[in-house]
């Protein structure tokens, strides 16, 4: 037999509740009696979860009228059950709540008075705001916002008569005529603003009319003037704007007038671009003949070589943009050959720079010549860090003399 604290189940699979006294709640055959009597427990789970939904709306407050309701039918479901478990328990619990849910429905009888007090505070909120828009500077109103919110509010308005508490006809009367005089106001302050911006859509049409001139007849006189052109653009860009189907219209015309001048352009460079590619195809025959270029064997005759060839660059004219840095870079890669020799020659026969080095080629011997002792000396005494050090010191010595001479050859 299966059991727990309050209900068992015998070997006929019969089930039963302790409730008060013993009783049968029914029988679950062809199944364990542990999971006969599972059934009837989540039963009263069930049960005891409707308990749980009602004291949580009842702490929350939520339709007192549901709740009565409720109360009432988990009373009467809790009569004589077909469930296990503590039953007594949630029959106090419901019980326990009938004074709560009297107390409630009354709150809400007190609450519909002050929901009518709001409707009527929601209804003022709506005329004060209509008339805050309607007092706007016109020259500052944005009338599409201000236009857009005005409607909202008067959907708002019409929302709470539908379904907000009712208030008193005289005050709801005195609200809306503030309201809809608000509604009035602004709408005659935004036909008159409209109505102004008239003048000044004919002034900038008229400017965007010469604007487009002025681009055709670039483009009738086959110009490729892309920088005018772009001048106009920055005009167009600072006109303003026009409403209505007016401005596509012109800006139609520019665009066209436009691609016609850019289509010109294009022509150009095509042109422009037979000729440098034919300016490329010289400059690179003049990089053949620099390279014979040898600074080395004769300089002076490297550099009058190198004259000739920068006088032949220049003629050769412009080339592709493309292969602008990879020749130039070639050209400068000669001219920087024949520097570094002529460099090289000064530094070799600039008195001064002669005399440095041999200052330092005589620093650098007797440097030498002293490590030497010193080493010799660390040897006979065998003190192994010290000839360490003056190996290490003397073979820097000896690698900064190579260096040295290497400079003055």
């Amino acid at each position: 037999m299966s059991a727990n604290k309050f209900g068992r189940v015998d070997a006929e699979n019969n089930v039963f509740v302790i409730d008060g006294s013993e009783r049968k709640v029914g029988q679950y055959p062809g199944v364990t009696q542990d999971e006969a009597l599972a059934y009837f427990v989540r039963k009263f789970e069930d049960i005891a979860a409707q308990v749980r939904i009602l004291e949580q709306r009842v702490a929350n407050k939520v339709d007192s009228q549901g709740m009565k309701k409720m109360a009432t039918k988990l009373a009467e479901d809790l009569k004589e059950p077909a469930a296990v478990g503590d039953l007594a328990d949630l029959r106090r619990r419901v019980t326990n709540l009938d004074g709560k849910i009297a107390a409630l429905v009354s709150e809400k009888s007190e609450a519909s008075k002050e929901a009518t007090a709001e409707a009527l505070a929601k209804r003022i909120a709506i005329a004060d705001r209509a008339e805050a828009i309607a007092n706007q500077d016109a020259a500052k109103t944005q009338w599409k916002t201000s236009g857009a919110e005005m409607t909202k509010l008067f959907e708002n308005w019409q929302a709470l008569q539908k379904s907000a508490p009712k208030v008193s006809k005289g005050e709801a009367d005195s609200i809306w005529k503030r309201f809809s005089s608000a509604r009035t106001r602004f709408e005659t302050a935004k036909r008159s603003y409209f109505a102004g911006l008239d003048a000044a859509n004919k002034q900038v049409k008229a400017k965007k009319n010469s604007i487009v001139e002025q681009a055709e007849a670039l483009a009738s006189k086959g110009s490729d003037d892309i920088t005018s052109y772009r001048k106009l653009i920055d005009e167009w860009k600072n006109s303003g704007r026009t409403p209505g189907k007016s401005d596509d219209a012109l800006w139609a015309r520019f665009k066209a007038a436009g691609d016609a001048i850019y289509a010109k352009k294009s022509e150009t460079a095509v042109v422009e671009n037979a000729e440098h590619e034919k300016n490329l195809a010289a400059k690179l025959e003049i990089l053949k003949d620099a390279a014979s270029i040898d600074p080395t064997k004769d300089l002076a005759a490297a550099k009058k070589a190198l004259l000739v060839i920068q006088q032949r660059w220049e003629k050769a004219g412009r080339v592709p943009k493309d292969k602008l840095r990879e020749t130039e870079d070639k050209l400068k890669a000669i001219e920087a050959k024949v520097r570094k020799v002529e460099e090289d020659e000064w530094r070799k026969t600039d008195p001064a720079a002669i005399e440095r080095s041999n200052s330092v080629t005589s620093q650098l011997e007797d440097s030498i010549k002293k490590l030497e002792a010193d080493l010799a000396k660390a040897t006979s005494s065998k003190d192994d860090k010290k000839i360490k050090a003056a190996t290490e010191a003397l073979s820097a010595r000896k690698a900064w003399l190579e260096v040295v001479k290497a400079s003055m050859a």
